[in-house]
């Protein structure tokens, strides 16, 4: 896996079949001994998402020695650097409590699995997070994660977005599905919940990153939802099976959102908003931030235009996301507008068309000093627009045909 989350090949056609038909998985693969993967368990009850500090520690000692070193009376806990009498204190409160063998049974009843990193299903674009990535993922769904991970966009937004912002993710949503792309985004009402069901209802690919337990329906009003995602897609989180979100938890949930994709496109976004906090993970992690604009008077798109405004791309539609993202070839269409009867005319004749009056008739002579030709030329020109149904004759003069009101502003070439 290259840095932004950019695979190779042979992972974009695994992407993509991964994301058409979803590969099913048992588990998360041999990737640590059982002992370690247990720790890693019981440390994502122990641990803070986002604990850089204990990421730190982490790393170092790893996951067997680092428990220990909590539940040891032997001092070697007090000595590990950074740590303090209070933070060891709440470190040691919270791994008497852990049952990592009741977690993973219970997941596992729930169709899960524990995912962590070196296994097979590790999502490597996670370690670009360094010490603040997951001690482990909780995963619910058949899917295989890392394969989905590969070809994923972010999809995010505000809470209380207007329907114009909860119509735009879903648009996205089900245009992102349609061309192979898996969505991820919270499960939150607002954005995230319309982009989830835009997904759906196309029959696409979608994960949601909870800032609670996998067997938590958070909020309580996407429990439908959720199962949904949990029979066609995945449902993912760092915390163990019954925890509870909280604040700090949402906005850390969001680093995982931004490295798990390619890039986060946000939807509505308040000044303040965790959805920009996402964008600027992204960025910061190499990703892309896109944004789709709203309407200048509405404060629930005044952030996404300040990102705009910086380093963001403005996205309106799927194909312009999967261009900034996609591979090499995958671009928008051409856009332009449409092609009026005027634009097949040459430059003479377009210019005697233009000399006509716009009400009544006028003589060729006059028509040919207005349109700077001869007489004998402009005569032409307006047979030839005469057989195109431009123009009529009126007694010695001529006039423009009388339009459609619907088309008048066609014939003439107007906009």
């Amino acid at each position: 896996m290259r840095r932004g989350g950019r695979p190779g090949a042979a992972d974009r056609r695994a992407a993509r079949g991964a994301a058409g038909g979803g590969a099913a998985v048992t588990a998360g693969g041999a990737g640590e001994p059982t002992s370690a993967r247990s720790a890693r368990a019981a440390l994502t009850r122990v641990l803070e998402p986002g604990d850089e500090r204990a990421g730190r520690w982490l790393r170092q000692l790893g996951p067997d020695e680092l428990l220990r070193r909590f539940t040891a009376e032997d001092g070697s806990a007090e000595r590990l650097p950074g740590m303090t009498a209070a933070r060891l204190g709440g470190y040691r409160l919270r791994a008497a409590a852990a049952d990592p063998g009741r977690d993973l049974a219970t997941v596992a009843e729930a169709g899960g699995r524990f995912v962590c990193p070196g296994d097979r299903e590790w999502p490597s674009q996670l370690d670009d997070l360094g010490d603040a990535r997951p001690v482990g993922l909780w995963v619910r769904g058949r899917p295989d994660l890392r394969l989905w991970s590969l070809r994923s966009v972010a999809v995010v937004g505000a809470r209380a977005c207007t329907p114009y912002g909860a119509h735009m993710a879903a648009t996205l949503g089900s245009g992102l599905a349609e061309r192979g792309w898996v969505v991820v985004s919270g499960a939150a009402f607002g954005v995230d919940g319309a982009a989830h069901r835009g997904v759906l209802a196309a029959g696409g690919a979608t994960t949601a990153v909870l800032a609670c337990g996998v067997d938590v329906a958070y909020p309580r009003g996407h429990a439908e939802l959720l199962g949904r995602m949990v029979e066609q897609g995945l449902v993912v989180a760092e915390l163990p099976p019954s925890a509870h979100p909280t604040r700090s938890r949402f906005i850390l949930r969001n680093r995982v959102i931004a490295a798990l994709t390619r890039g986060t496109v946000v939807v509505e976004a308040a000044l303040r908003s965790g959805s920009l906090a996402t964008a600027r993970q992204a960025q910061r992690l190499g990703r892309f931030a896109m944004g789709v604009p709203g309407p200048a008077t509405s404060g629930l798109s005044s952030g996404v235009h300040e990102l705009l405004r910086g380093e963001g791309v403005l996205v309106t539609d799927a194909d312009e996301v999967v261009e900034l993202v996609g591979d090499m070839g995958e671009l928008t269409p051409d856009r332009r507008g449409p092609v009026l009867p005027r634009d097949h005319l040459d430059a003479s004749t377009a210019r005697v068309l233009d000399a006509l009056p716009y009400h009544g008739a006028a003589r060729a002579r006059d028509l040919a000093r207005a349109a700077g030709a001869s007489t004998d030329e402009t005569l032409g020109r307006l047979y030839e627009l005469h057989s195109l149904g431009f123009v009529e004759r009126e007694g010695d003069g001529w006039r423009l045909t009388p339009p459609c009101p619907s088309n008048d502003d066609a014939r003439r070439g107007g906009t």
